[in-house]
């Protein structure tokens, strides 16, 4: 069995995020009403994460209540509770949720501050937004942040 694929609802937008950073495969619609929500994780077997009691109970064995408050302790929450394994070289697109695609230098000219294009040789662009992503410090400061969240030094329970 693969890692767990999620659909989050719409209070858990930034969870949404950062799990995908780490290779999760996360479905969100910050207009998606529950119902729809619900649909879309039984239909694709996805597991609907949720701080919605109600809509955690009508998920049944598909649905998450999310405990926690504040995406940090959120995040940790869901590694556990699903025992995933951070994979901090994600193709999913933080954005959207797309899987990024690798693409030429030539093709991100333009589209790239142009110290990036200099410094850099690799290259991913999501085909759902246009986003561009590169192996750069942002990568290697989102580790750091995720395996502090992860190792509980961060006391942090807010949404910021």
């Amino acid at each position: 069995m693969g890692a767990p694929r999620f659909v989050a609802d719409v209070m858990l937008g930034r969870l949404a995020r950062w799990l995908r950073l780490v290779g999760c495969d996360v479905l969100y619609d910050r207009l998606g009403e529950d119902s729809a929500l619900l649909a879309r994780a039984l239909l694709e077997g996805r597991i609907l994460l949720t701080r919605d009691v109600a809509l955690a109970k009508r998920a049944g064995e598909n649905g998450y209540f999310v405990k926690t408050e504040g995406f940090r302790a959120q995040f940790a929450e869901i590694v556990r509770s699903f025992g995933i394994a951070p994979d901090f070289k994600s193709e999913f697109c933080p954005e959207c949720g797309g899987r990024t695609v690798e693409v030429s230098r030539e093709s991100v000219e333009g589209g790239v501050p142009e110290y990036t294009l200099q410094t850099h040789e690799a290259f991913r662009r999501c085909p759902n937004c246009g986003k561009i992503y590169w192996e750069g410090s942002h990568r290697r400061l989102a580790a750091a942040e995720l395996e502090k969240i992860l190792s509980c030094k961060n006391e942090d329970r807010s949404n910021t």
